[in-house]
């Protein structure tokens, strides 16, 4: 009998507990809610930055050794050559076009990883 009780008491909470639905909250509270449920998915290329050691040398918006992705957005249109460009130096590394300090080289590197890399950061451009 207790344990027939218990169960009862629990749908019971259960049922109360989904009831709750946003059609029952302030529409004050519902239209924010509808303003800041964006979905941002990262692109491959993103990805494959954020889990490289890009993020020593590179940041989005800043230059820290060497530039921005911004930056390097803002210099290179997005096209075909310059996608092949940039990937071609973050394959092999390189010196000269934003200073005197070097980006190292990242041999091991899928050519069509460093391709989603180069093509996300030529989409930064704003």
């Amino acid at each position: 009998m207790k344990m027939k009780l218990k169960y009862l008491l629990f749908g019971v909470a259960l049922i109360g507990l989904t009831s709750f639905s946003n059609d029952n909250l302030d529409t004050k509270y519902t239209t924010a809610s509808k303003r800041t449920n964006t979905v941002f998915q990262a692109s491959e290329g993103e990805k494959l930055i954020a889990k490289s050691d890009c993020i020593g040398c590179h940041k989005l918006d800043k230059k820290l050794i060497g530039p921005s992705y911004l930056d390097i957005a803002k210099k290179y249109p997005s096209n075909d050559k310059n996608v092949a460009y940039l990937s071609g130096k973050i394959i092999k590394g390189g010196s000269g076009v934003w200073g005197t300090i070097p980006m190292s080289a990242h041999a091991s590197l899928k050519k069509n990883d460093a391709t989603s890399m180069a093509k996300y950061i030529l989409s930064l451009k704003k």
